[in-house]
C-alpha cells in the first residue's frame, strides 16, 4: 500500500451506521456488494426512489442496483450502438442476451436488437427505452448480466486471464464439502443464474407443467417461477399443513419439481426434507434446495436433494465483493442422468474469470470462517430470545429444530443469519434499527455482521402479501460477521434499550 493509499475501515470494529454514512460501499471495494442504508427512513426513501437517498448511493447489490462500472459500459455500448434515445444491457454470451430479448417482448412487447462489443463478445442488447423497467427485471431476475469485474475489464482493454484453474479447484472444494465428484459440480456467475438455469433445465425435461415453490423463500426465486415460466404453486408456510395440500396437489395434476431453501430466508424455517422427497420421488420429479444459508460445512442436504443450489457471493466467499453461484448435480440420485442431460443442454460456464479467481482465494478458510460464525451467532441468538423486548427470534435452533438437525452435520452448526421480531415492533423496529451499530445493507454471509429490515427492502411493493404469509414488516434481519460474541451482544443490548425509550 503507498502513502497516498487509504487502509479500508475495519467494519469489524467500526461498522458503517450512521446517518452520514449513507451511500458507502460495504465493504470498501470497487466491487462491494453491498451500500449503507443507515436509517429505516433511508431504505423506505430508497423504496420509493427518493433521489436526496439514491444520488448518494455509490453501489448497490449488482442485481438491483446497477453497479457503477456496468453503467460505464452500457454507456459506451450506447455510444457505439445505440439508435436514437435506445438503451443498453451487457450479457456474457449470445444465449443469454437472447433470453434478455425474450423477456423484453414478453413483458414490455417491445423489440430489442443484439450487437456484440467485438468478435469474441459479450454481447449488447439493445432496446426501446420504453422496454427499460422490462429490461431491469430481467437483469434482477436472471443473474445472467455482466459482472463488474467484466466490465471493468473491458472498458480499460485489459486481456482476458485464463481462469479453469482456479474454477477446478473450487469445483473439487465444493465436491469435497458437499461430497459429490468435482464433475457434479456447475458455476454460474451468481446464486439467482443458478437458480434460473436449473429452473430452465428443468422446465426442458418437464414441459408444460408447473413448479412447486415449498415455504417462503428468498423473492427472486419465486419471481423466476411465476414470472419466467409456466407459474409455481406457492405453498408459502411450507409446514405440515401445507405438505398436505402437496399432496393433494400431486395426486391432481402433474409438477416438473419441488423448489425450497434450507433453512429458508428471511424466516429460517427448515421443511421437511424426507417427507418432500419421498414426494418428488412418487412423482420422477427433482427435489432442488437451495441450501446457502445452511452450508455445505453445517448441512448435508445431498442426502435427499437431487440438486443443491449455493450463492457462492455468500458464507463461501464472505468478502462481500464477488458475485457467484453453484449447483451440484447428486450422483445417487435416480434422476442423476436425466438432470445432467438436461443441464448439459442448458449451461453455460458465464462466471468471469477474475471473479472465479477470487473464489478461489476467498474461500480457502470457508470452514473455519462458518465455524466461529456458527457459535457467534447461537451465543447472539440465545441472548435475543431471552430479551424482553424481543417477541420473535427466527433461527434455525428455534424453528422447526428437528427438521434441521436431521440434515445437521455432526460438527454442523446453526449459520449465521436470524431474524428479529420486536414487541410493538409498529413504533420499535425503527428506533432499534437506527440506533443498531452494525452495517446496515442487503447482502449476507459476509465477514462483518450487516443488518436490514429485509421486508421493506425484498418486498415494499407488496408487504400486505408478505404479512398474509407470515412475515412482518417490520422483521430485521441480521447476518452475523467474524466479530467477538459479546461485542455484538452488547451492541444488539443498547439498540434495543434505545427502542424503549
Amino acid at each position: 500500500m503507498t502513502s497516498t493509499e487509504k487502509k479500508p475501515r475495519d467494519l469489524l470494529r467500526h461498522p458503517l451506521w450512521r446517518p452520514e454514512d449513507l451511500g458507502q460501499p460495504l465493504p470498501q471495494s470497487a466491487h462491494a456488494n453491498s451500500v449503507c442504508l443507515p436509517t429505516w427512513a433511508d431504505v423506505i426513501a430508497y423504496e420509493e426512489a427518493d433521489p436526496l437517498v439514491l444520488d448518494r448511493l455509490q453501489t448497490g447489490y449488482p442485481r438491483f442496483f446497477l453497479h457503477p462500472l456496468t453503467e460505464r459500459l452500457f454507456e459506451a455500448c450506447r455510444r457505439r450502438f445505440a439508435h436514437g434515445d435506445e438503451l443498453c444491457h451487457v450479457y456474457p454470451s449470445r444465449a443469454s442476451a437472447e433470453r434478455c430479448l425474450q423477456s423484453l417482448r414478453r413483458w414490455s412487447g417491445q423489440a430489442g436488437r443484439l450487437e456484440t462489443w467485438s468478435d469474441a463478445g459479450p454481447f449488447v442488447v439493445c432496446f426501446p427505452r420504453t422496454a427499460d423497467e422490462a429490461a431491469r427485471k430481467h437483469w434482477r431476475h436472471s443473474g445472467e448480466g455482466i459482472s463488474s469485474r467484466q466490465a471493468e475489464s473491458l472498458l480499460e482493454g485489459r486481456p482476458v486471464r485464463d481462469g479453469q484453474a482456479a474454477k477446478q479447484i473450487v469445483r473439487r472444494r465444493i465436491g469435497q464439502w458437499i461430497g459429490a465428484p468435482g464433475d457434479s459440480v456447475y458455476l454460474f456467475s451468481s446464486g439467482m443464474s443458478a437458480i434460473y438455469t436449473v429452473y430452465r433445465a428443468i422446465s426442458r425435461r418437464w414441459p408444460d407443467r408447473m413448479s412447486v415453490q415449498f415455504g417462503f423463500p428468498y423473492v427472486d426465486t419465486l419471481k423466476i417461477q411465476q414470472d419466467m415460466g409456466l407459474g409455481a404453486h406457492f405453498l408459502p408456510h411450507g409446514d405440515a399443513a401445507d405438505l398436505r395440500r402437496l399432496c393433494e396437489l400431486a395426486g391432481a395434476e402433474p409438477i416438473s419439481a419441488i423448489f425450497c431453501e434450507f433453512p429458508s430466508n428471511p424466516l429460517l424455517v427448515s421443511p421437511d426434507l424426507a417427507a418432500l422427497s419421498e414426494l418428488a420421488r412418487q412423482q420422477q420429479v427433482p427435489l432442488v434446495v437451495d441450501e446457502t444459508l445452511g452450508t455445505y460445512v453445517n448441512t448435508d442436504v445431498l442426502r435427499v436433494a437431487d440438486i443443491a443450489i449455493t450463492s457462492l457471493t455468500k458464507y463461501f466467499t464472505g468478502a462481500g465483493d464477488v458475485l457467484a453461484g453453484a449447483a451440484v448435480i447428486n450422483p445417487h440420485s435416480p434422476l442423476s442422468e436425466r438432470l445432467r442431460e438436461a443441464l448439459d443442454g442448458t449451461y453455460e460456464d458465464l462466471l468471469w474469470d477474475d471473479d472465479a479467481a477470487l473464489l478461489a482465494q476467498y474461500s480457502v478458510d470457508f470452514s473455519d470462517r462458518v465455524g466461529r460464525i456458527n457459535r457467534t451467532a447461537e451465543q447472539v441468538c440465545d441472548f435475543c430470545r431471552s430479551h424482553p423486548a424481543i417477541a420473535e427470534v427466527y433461527y434455525p435452533k428455534f424453528q422447526t429444530p428437528a427438521n434441521y438437525d436431521a440434515y445437521r452435520r455432526p460438527d454442523g452448526g446453526y449459520g449465521g443469519l436470524f431474524s428479529i421480531l420486536l414487541k410493538d415492533a409498529a413504533r420499535t423496529a425503527a428506533r432499534f434499527f437506527d440506533a443498531l451499530r452494525l452495517c446496515k445493507g442487503p447482502n449476507l454471509g459476509v465477514n462483518f455482521s450487516l443488518c436490514c429490515p429485509f421486508t421493506l427492502l425484498a418486498h415494499y411493493r407488496e408487504l400486505d402479501f408478505v404479512e398474509r404469509c407470515g412475515v412482518s414488516r417490520y422483521l430485521v434481519r441480521i447476518s452475523v460477521g467474524l466479530e467477538e460474541p459479546q461485542d455484538l451482544i452488547a451492541r444488539l443490548d443498547q439498540a434495543l434499550r434505545a427502542s424503549q425509550e
